[in-house]
């Protein structure tokens, strides 16, 4: 499915979890089946005005070996004036979790949706969430044996670059890298994948696409690598303290002490909606072709980190509404209209566009405005 055909759209990509169906890892390391709804529904509001639980509505605790579920949620997106689902794929020499929903999509051509893979290339540790990192429980190590690994893991990831519904740019495959200065060997993973591509008769190569923090040193060390486009994600630490020009202030030193008082507390550090949507389009780095913006409707990480995470307050689907519309009128401006959306279903990050019992179909209904109301 080509993703750059000129109708004038933003192309909202939307990242989309799979872990929402039991399986033997989890069980083993952390519960009988055990999935993101564990969290979810343990969770409870840490200060006034925190809401938590936070409660699905229309798909209800949904199970993923459910295929209606995967019908619905394309529904809903479609909706929302999403263009497709980066799923998240996971491989580890050889080694696969959570890969069930995507094969049988595959397998039964439904939904008939457009979609990619966004590989989560990093070790997972059952994590207590401390401070001191040291104390987690590395479960599943991230590794890179060479060639015969790549080569298996093309093979496996092949019938789906073939399928129509894979997500192109300009006819090439697009495939998104998580962490990809931790391979060391990346440059060389993207080449031969290239060649395999080519040797193949798919394209003659993939566009290739990578997550990055708002950093100048590491953004030129992908586009050097070859990465053809650069996501960048906002993380809880860098607002108020985003973009690249900003110099000690005030509000630094007041943004930092509520981070000390939120710890001595034992709450979650509490960040203003407003914050993300003062920085979510940065003109440097997001006006430029190789770079896709990101939006993100709402988060909240206490279901999985407790008083050691943090909350967006104000996350209504109003407030998301207009941090949407500035990222999407400035994208028409750009040729690259690929916007991601972090995320689809992340319920346990509380960064979710699904249907809830607080806001209905409001985030849905946000978006799709914008979508329609931008185009150009």
């Amino acid at each position: 499915m080509e993703i750059n055909n000129n109708d004038g759209r933003a192309k909202v990509l939307a990242y989309y979890l799979p872990q929402f169906y039991p399986c033997d890892f989890n069980d083993k390391w952390y519960c009988k089946g055990f999935t993101e709804w564990t969290n979810v529904g343990k969770a409870r509001s840490l200060f006034r005005g925190h809401y938590q639980p936070k409660v699905p509505s229309d798909l209800g605790y949904y199970d993923l070996r459910v295929p209606e579920v995967a019908d619905k949620q394309a529904e809903l997106a479609r909706a929302a004036g999403v263009f497709g689902f980066a799923y998240w794929h996971y491989w580890w020499a050889g080694k696969m979790l959570l890969n069930m929903p995507a094969e049988r999509m595959l397998k039964t051509q439904s939904p008939d949706f457009p979609f990619m893979f966004a590989w989560a290339n990093e070790s997972w540790y059952k994590k207590l969430w401390d401070k001191d990192a040291s104390k987690d429980t590395l479960i599943m190590e991230q590794t890179y044996p060479g060639e015969e690994d790549n080569l298996a893991h093309f093979n496996y990831c092949l019938p789906f670059f073939k399928d129509p519904r894979y997500l192109t740019f300009d006819g090439r495959p697009m495939f998104l890298v998580y962490h990809p200065l931790d391979y060391p060997q990346v440059k060389e993973f993207m080449a031969q994948w290239n060649g395999l591509l080519k040797k193949n008769g798919v394209a003659d190569s993939f566009y290739w696409m990578a997550i990055s923090s708002n950093d100048d040193a590491e953004f030129e060390k992908l586009r050097n690598l070859g990465f053809d486009c650069v996501n960048f994600q906002i993380r809880s630490e860098r607002i108020g303290d985003f973009t690249p020009d900003t110099r000690l202030s005030i509000k630094h030193i007041i943004r930092a002490y509520q981070y000390r008082r939120n710890s001595l507390l034992h709450r979650p550090d509490i960040i203003k909606y407003e914050n993300v949507m003062k920085h979510i389009w940065v003109e440097r780095y997001d006006s430029r072709e190789d770079v896709a913006p990101v939006i993100i409707p709402n988060m909240d990480h206490t279901p999985r980190s407790g008083s050691n995470g943090f909350v967006y307050m104000n996350a209504t689907p109003s407030n998301f509404e207009k941090l949407a519309r500035r990222v999407l009128e400035n994208v028409k401006k750009k040729r690259n209209k690929i916007v991601m959306m972090k995320s689809w279903n992340e319920w346990a990050e509380g960064n979710y566009m699904e249907p809830d019992m607080k806001y209905g179909h409001g985030f849905i209904d946000a978006l799709g405005k914008v979508v329609e109301e931008t185009k150009e």
